[in-house]
């Protein structure tokens, strides 16, 4: 069996990769002695990421964890531009394994207190800076009332809502109630305002939504925020699911909080405060409550 065979055997170990609103856009076409990574582009957000930037950092962290899954197979394989995946002459370097792959966390609900330890930070390498999470509150509230007050945005949120066990794609992709930790009345009131979207924009929707999340950052813990180091934006998305594997093996879990950076008026602000350009923006923290693992393909 060759490489590429044992590897497709081992694709949906790879599909636990994140990405965007778990819109899961990478393509993996297979030949004889090479996989090329494609974009599905009815799987793409053009309204909430019109530069491509979560499309290509979705890409990268697909890339990792397919390199991830192929070291611990003992194939050797590596990644080219493309992306690409393309034999080697040893196998990758990693200390990730599958397990911890499969062990990492995406938890949306509260978090106990606390910062992330300092040496936790440094071992994540350059190109991390901490926001202490008071910082953020009021830019929160911003960035949320722009995703829910901007229509094309908004639509596109609620096509990969997945908010109740009913919906078809329940199980597929998306973003399920349960993975973002509503509960049923929380799932029904954002179902029924979004379906019910423009009027509900018009009776002051986004500020109510962007209220009820106030609280979400008024504790003391810690938001990430990944910063460019240059223009390959597939590289970093690599870096990023890095990251968040390391951050994982401490026993933290993330909650991206894309909205920030997708903003214009708060990414503008956060790239102030951190003196960088942000590319990825995420709270970190030891969940309350075990999170759901979100659906995949």
């Amino acid at each position: 069996m060759s490489w590429v065979e044992r590897l497709r055997e081992n694709e949906a170990i790879c599909r636990r990769a994140p990405s965007a609103h778990n819109t899961q856009p990478w393509r993996p076409e297979y030949h004889p002695d090479e996989i090329t990574i494609g974009i599905d582009p009815a799987r793409s957000l053009p309204d909430s990421d019109p530069t491509g930037r979560d499309l290509a950092l979705g890409i990268g962290a697909f890339v990792e964890t397919c390199l991830i899954v192929s070291a611990e197979l003992g194939l050797t394989v590596t990644a080219a531009p493309g992306p690409r995946l393309v034999p080697a002459a040893d196998r990758y370097a990693t200390p990730f394994t599958i397990a911890d792959v499969e062990a990492r966390r995406v938890a949306r609900g509260p978090y106990a207190p606390g910062r992330v330890d300092a040496a936790v930070i440094a071992e994540l390498g350059p190109g991390i800076a901490h926001v202490p999470t008071r910082d953020l509150v009021s830019d929160l509230v911003v960035a949320d009332r722009w995703l829910f007050g901007t229509p094309a945005v908004a639509a596109e949120l609620r096509d990969w809502l997945r908010l109740s066990p009913a919906h078809p794609r329940y199980h597929l992709d998306g973003l399920t109630d349960r993975a973002l930790a509503l509960s049923r009345y929380e799932a029904r009131f954002l179902s029924a305002a979004l379906r019910a979207y423009p009027v509900t924009r018009r009776l002051g929707l986004p500020a109510l939504l962007a209220a009820s999340g106030r609280g979400l950052l008024r504790y003391d813990g810690s938001v990430l925020v990944l910063l460019a180091d240059d223009d390959d934006r597939v590289a970093a998305g690599r870096r990023l699911l890095r990251t968040w594997l390391t951050l994982a093996r401490h026993g933290l879990a993330v909650h991206p909080l894309s909205q920030l950076v997708d903003c214009p008026a708060t990414a503008s602000r956060l790239a102030e405060r951190v003196g960088g350009e942000p590319l990825a923006v995420f709270r970190v923290g030891r969940p309350l409550a075990e999170p759901v693992r979100s659906a995949r393909r």
